[in-house]
């Protein structure tokens, strides 16, 4: 057990210098030059300036002196800059937003919590939907209400995301005025406390409600066939040989042995924490790390 831990950490490390290196090489592809930037801007306000001398300063300070792969390093934290110190990502430094003017962890803290709160609650609203629903057709296999589930899941999970989106707008908030059509917050008030969380909760009710439609498809789907496998299995049969009651046999048999497959799918939901629900963000206007990723490209 040990020696696996260890090599999926590797694995892990690996992954990320490989992907960092490519993102870090992307990025200096663009034609772009801050160094330069900085340099044009002091000599805008100071004439008597000399640029190759600001220039150079300003490659130093920001660690733009030196080849591509020293550059990488230091954007790491791996590597000096010019004056001996390290200012990577490894010591907690993401650098400023040019666009915010300040720094990138102030940018990313408020998306990051608004996307946390809608994936963690979408995916525990839809795990409270699917995993007895899935149960429910492992079970009646082949009946006509698990045929009609699964004709249902097929049409969800087949449906674009932004079509989904217009739709329930369109019935929510168009038609019936329940719910807002985007937004954070009520315009105009100006609430503090838990009537400011409630007032925040009622705009995220319809995406939420959206995030949860979208995933009850293939979550269902995925739990129906871990349960029809694990029903399938000896210790099942052998449960129900010894007259085991149906429940229990499915409760405590069945159902620990398809929650291996379904947890691994729930973990691979939860990439939503990071990446970011990118069409809903947009769609509804609100201020995750989605929306983040898209304006930022």
């Amino acid at each position: 057990m040990g020696k696996y831990m260890v090599k999926r950490v590797l694995y892990i490390v690996l992954v990320f210098f490989i992907l960092s290196f490519l993102l870090f090489m992307i990025y200096n592809m663009l034609p772009v030059d801050k160094a330069a930037d900085m340099a044009m801007q002091e000599i805008a306000a100071n004439k008597h300036l000399i640029y190759a001398e600001r220039y150079l300063y300003w490659q130093r300070r920001l660690g733009l002196d030196g080849g591509l792969l020293l550059r990488y390093f230091r954007w790491i934290g791996l590597a000096p800059f010019y004056d001996g110190g390290f200012r990577g990502l490894l010591q907690g430094n993401f650098g400023n937003s040019v666009t915010y003017a300040k720094p990138v962890l102030s940018v990313l803290k408020e998306p990051l919590q608004n996307t946390v709160f809608l994936n963690l609650f979408a995916t525990t609203m839809a795990l409270g939907i699917t995993i007895p629903l899935g149960i429910f057709c492992a079970e009646k296999k082949g009946s006509k209400r698990d045929l009609a589930v699964g004709a249902g899941t097929i049409v969800g999970y087949s449906m674009p995301v932004f079509i989904t989106a217009i739709l329930f707008i369109w019935l929510f908030a168009v038609r019936w005025g329940i719910f807002p059509v985007s937004g954070m917050n009520s315009v105009g008030k100006d609430y503090t406390g838990f009537r400011a969380f409630l007032d925040k909760l009622y705009h995220f009710a319809l995406p939420l409600i959206v995030m949860t439609f979208c995933s009850l498809g293939g979550m269902t789907r995925y739990v129906r066939a871990a349960m029809i496998d694990a029903l399938q299995l000896d210790c099942v049969r052998t449960a129900r040989a010894k007259g085991l009651p149906k429940r229990l046999v499915v409760r405590s048999h069945a159902w620990r042995n398809a929650l291996i497959p379904i947890v691994a799918l729930v973990i691979g939901w939860l990439r939503g924490i990071f990446s970011g629900s990118i069409m809903i963000e947009n769609i509804f206007g609100i201020n995750g790390i989605g929306k983040v990723y898209f304006d930022a490209l």
